[in-house]
């Protein structure tokens, strides 16, 4: 039986010039035989040819044609040190950096050494492939392809790239639902009081503080992680938090928290501290619970280990002075894992194990169904506000400046449109 033919052309030897291929009837020589450039020049070639057809390469030019500007090598490592040194808050990097990392290795992985003004909308197409074929969700793959497209904007007002590039890359549509492979996330959940009740009990003390608050005041997990207590103001009767740092600073906005008197009982007790160290401290939580296990000590402190004897060696990381938001989401999902009795193979994954590799998977599928984050405790908050008080109280108390960005965090209550139903219809 023969073997199916493959969509596209092999890599040929041709030794007068070196490496070559035949796509629609011309030839494009890629350099040495099995040098680097020409695996990644092969590649962008066959990606360009999977994102318009086979037909559709004829306009290509040669891989190997004279550069003439700056490479997109070039660009790249060029706006990776701009990002760097502009998205930044406290003296540290923000996430936005890393929203940079996938769109900037794949597109110097394809087009690393076309030069700048080369790039055309096909190509941005054939990256966009390159980002549904790795399994990115449409949302991101829209997100990342937007990315690309700042990093030539980029280029464009520092004079690396003619504006006709980036008027060019415009013209290519983003994914729309339904109608491209890539796989859609469902949209982050508020997470119901029960489930935040059930988890309670397996968090620490100082953890399960910062989820009633941010629980009761609906402020970004980043803001309940970084309160102090010189930035409360608990003169009035309702309290108000004013974070130094907060998401839109950089906008020149101003960012008021309100506290309330629930929420008051729940912060006050971690006011008592200098007023510029974070009111939620991470070692101050190990403390709780090292004495937590010494309170459930059957033997007696006169036998066996002594209290701090059994540690054979130092933490590799000691708790630090204050969570993060990675760490206080760790945190959370732990509690879940233990509240709702995770498999405690799937708790455990050797990475030795034949299987390593499924269990994690069905690992990350447990805790999809299982764990919540601590963003949707911001959810939870904005439908609550809104369904008792409408969607522009949410909106003040969430700190939004649109109200088309609170119907995403508030979501709408069905129990209104029944009520008009069985009233009206």
């Amino acid at each position: 039986m023969a073997r199916p033919r493959s969509e596209f052309p092999a890599v040929t030897h041709h030794k007068p010039t070196g490496q070559g291929v035949r796509i629609a009837g011309r030839d494009y020589y890629l350099g040495r035989y099995g040098s680097r450039e020409a695996k990644a020049a092969y590649a962008r070639l066959i990606g360009e040819a999977a994102a318009v057809g086979i037909s559709g390469m004829a306009f290509a030019k040669a891989a190997v044609a004279e550069p003439t500007g700056p490479s997109i090598n070039e660009l790249c490592l060029a706006f990776v040190d701009y990002v760097e040194a502009t998205y930044r808050k406290g003296g540290r990097k923000t996430s936005t950096c890393s929203t940079f990392k996938t769109p900037v290795r794949v597109l110097r992985e394809l087009y690393g050494r076309t030069p700048a003004r080369d790039f055309s909308p096909i190509a941005l197409e054939a990256v966009r492939k390159a980002f549904v074929k790795a399994g990115i969700s449409r949302g991101v793959v829209n997100q990342y392809t937007g990315n690309v497209r700042r990093i030539f904007r980029w280029g464009t007002s520092r004079g690396l790239v003619p504006v006709t590039v980036l008027q060019a890359l415009q013209c290519l549509d983003p994914l729309r639902a339904g109608r491209t492979e890539a796989p859609d996330r469902r949209p982050v959940p508020p997470v119901s009081d029960e489930v935040v009740e059930a988890t309670l009990p397996f968090l620490s003390g100082v953890v399960a503080a910062m989820v009633r608050l941010q629980r009761l005041t609906g402020m970004r997990p980043g803001e309940v992680c970084s309160i102090r207590p010189c930035e409360v103001d608990s003169s009035g009767e309702v309290w108000l938090y004013r974070p130094s740092e907060h998401k839109t600073m950089h906008k020149e906005r101003d960012r008021e928290i309100t506290i309330g008197p629930k929420a008051q009982e729940v912060l006050a007790p971690y006011l008592d501290r200098p007023a510029d160290q974070a009111c939620f401290s991470p070692a101050e939580s190990a403390g709780e619970v090292r004495a937590r296990r010494h309170a459930k000590r059957v033997t007696p402190a006169t036998y066996g280990n002594t209290i701090g004897s059994n540690r054979c060696r130092k933490p590799v990381r000691a708790p630090g002075g204050r969570y993060d938001v990675a760490s206080y989401r760790r945190a959370i999902w732990r509690a879940c894992e233990q509240a709702f009795a995770m498999p405690k193979e799937l708790r455990t994954i050797s990475p030795r194990s034949p299987k390593a590799a499924e269990l994690r998977r069905q690992a990350a599928a447990w805790r999809e169904r299982h764990c919540w984050a601590p963003n949707q405790l911001r959810h939870t908050a904005g439908t609550a506000i809104r369904k008792e008080m409408g969607i522009e109280a949410a909106q003040a108390v969430l700190g939004h400046s649109r109200l088309d960005v609170t119907q995403v965090y508030a979501e709408k209550s069905s129990t209104l449109a029944r009520e008009a139903t069985l009233r009206l219809g």
